[in-house]
């Protein structure tokens, strides 16, 4: 019998069919923890079905976003003919998949490899929790994959002579960490921002969420008063539409991507097959802009029919299998929480960050200029908004994205011409990739395995120091939250 094949042929499976497709990931765990919670069967079944049917409608929103709007950012490098690198989880991984074998000699298939021992050193740090600290589990497979390829990358720049189960080995661990750590980082915030919702941010800019929800802080008021946020601010007169979130968000992206499509010109996009000739142009801009407002509306809906299953299941993994665990999902969830409006404002003002920077790259003439990717546009920015405006009101949610938008552009930008990626026309282009990652791998590049050891050494005293800042509170902040606010968070 040949165990190894067996044993490899069932993780292709699970990996195939349930890590990497969220929507089943998020109802396996759903279903596992009804199970352990001895819920009666047919109650397993319902909550399966709704976080799995939940998750899709969060994915049709989500998707539908992006399937609409990347093209007319992408259409920018191609209608201006610019020799440009698009950052984007997607095209990141596409440029990792053209290159890793030309470059480095070595197999992407070796990823999914990565994926599975990465996952598993996350695991293993969370059911240690009270040695580790770290108390989320990174569940969202697609962006696990992505950035995964990336990491593979990286670490055959950082040490191209090592042989392939030391590189496996190394950065699964940095991998898994970086994983753990990052999600973990996204509790308190996450907490504060859904009143107790259960679950952190798992996705590619849990270090710059968590930073920039920090310094949305000091944009509170000196005497101690609440900030003014976003649904505080009530606009008079025929202003009183933006009020609305659907009717400001439909108006918002109607300036933003109608100037955008006009620029274009309807021959391009009729050459782009994105509309027919004889089409009215007018009236094709205002639906692709109005379908911003439509997604937008989905995926909330998709977020508040999954989180609650979600939230209450993960109790029985929690109480048995993960003492004090949460699941990390995709960041779009958390746009279902606090202003409705604080998403596009975020959106807006970094995409105005980020264009004014790749004007600024187009100036100086720089070897590598960047063209804007919506995932980091909208995924980052809009998510900055949101926690901006929950822990310092609307000045917080207005400035921290635009300052976002320039550091994905410039970051990005210096990060992928070092490691050669730019070559390859695309980068994941996301905040932690652009800070965070070119930080690691610099040390690691440059102080070869002490390097290793400081990046490992760094995560892993991150949440010891999280948990000496409130030794009482940390684990409690997940475990009863009520009784937590009760006694910490007035502190």
């Amino acid at each position: 019998m040949d165990i190894p094949g067996i044993l490899l042929a069932c993780w292709s499976f699970f990996a195939k069919n349930i890590l990497t497709q969220p929507q089943f990931m998020i109802g396996f765990i759903v279903l596992i923890g009804y199970v352990l919670l001895k819920k009666p069967w047919y109650e397993c079944l319902a909550g399966f079905l709704k976080a799995t049917c939940g998750y899709l409608i969060l994915c049709v929103g989500s998707g539908g976003l992006v399937k609409n709007f990347r093209p007319i950012l992408v259409g920018l490098r191609d209608r201006f003919n610019l020799s440009a690198m698009v950052i984007d989880p997607y095209f990141g991984q596409n440029a990792v998949t053209a290159g890793v074998e030309e470059t480095f000699g070595r197999m992407f298939g070796d990823v999914m490899l990565l994926l599975l021992f990465a996952f598993i050193i996350n695991i293993i740090v969370v059911r240690f929790n009270k040695l580790t600290k770290l108390r989320a589990i990174f569940t969202t497979g697609h962006v696990q994959v992505q950035q995964a390829s990336t990491a593979f990358w990286i670490i055959l720049f950082c040490y191209p002579f090592m042989g392939r189960w030391e590189i496996l080995a190394i950065m699964s661990v940095i991998l898994g960490l970086y994983w753990a750590v990052g999600s973990n980082l996204t509790i308190g915030i996450c907490q504060d921002l859904t009143d107790g919702g259960g679950f952190a941010v798992a996705h590619q800019q849990m270090f710059g969420l968590t930073f920039f929800a920090k310094v949305a802080e000091l944009f509170k008021p000196k005497d101690g008063k609440e900030p003014k946020r976003m649904e505080d601010v009530e606009l008079p007169g025929w202003l009183s539409i933006f009020n609305e979130n659907m009717v400001s968000t439909s108006i918002l992206m109607l300036l933003f991507f109608g100037i955008i499509l006009a620029v274009l010109g309807k021959d391009y996009l009729v050459a782009l097959k994105a509309l027919k000739p004889e089409d009215d142009f007018f009236f094709y801009i205002l639906q692709t802009s109005l379908y911003f407002a439509v997604y937008l509306a989905i995926l909330q809906l998709g977020v508040r029919t999954f989180v609650g299953e979600l939230t209450e299941s993960f109790q029985g993994i929690s109480n048995t299998i993960l003492p004090g665990a949460v699941p990390g999902i995709d960041i779009a969830a958390t746009f279902a929480f606090g202003s409705p409006n604080a998403a596009t404002i975020g959106f807006l003002a970094g995409a105005v960050g980020q264009f004014i920077t790749i004007a600024l790259l187009i100036i100086c003439q720089s070897p590598t200029i960047v063209i804007a990717g919506f995932i980091p546009v909208f995924f980052d920015n809009a998510a900055i908004g949101v926690f901006a405006n929950n822990r310092g009101g609307y000045k917080a949610a207005l400035v921290l994205p635009f300052i976002s938008g320039v550091v994905q552009v410039l970051g990005s930008a210096l990060f992928a011409s070092w490691i050669g990626l730019a070559a390859y026309g695309g980068y994941l282009g996301m905040l932690d990739w652009a800070t965070v990652w070119p930080v690691a791998t610099l040390v690691m590049k440059y102080l070869p395995f002490v390097g290793i050891a400081i990046v490992i050494v760094v995560l892993l005293a991150i949440p010891q120091l999280q948990y000496r800042a409130n030794p009482k509170g940390y684990f409690m902040q997940v475990e009863d939250y009520e009784k937590y606010k009760a006694e910490f968070k007035k502190a």
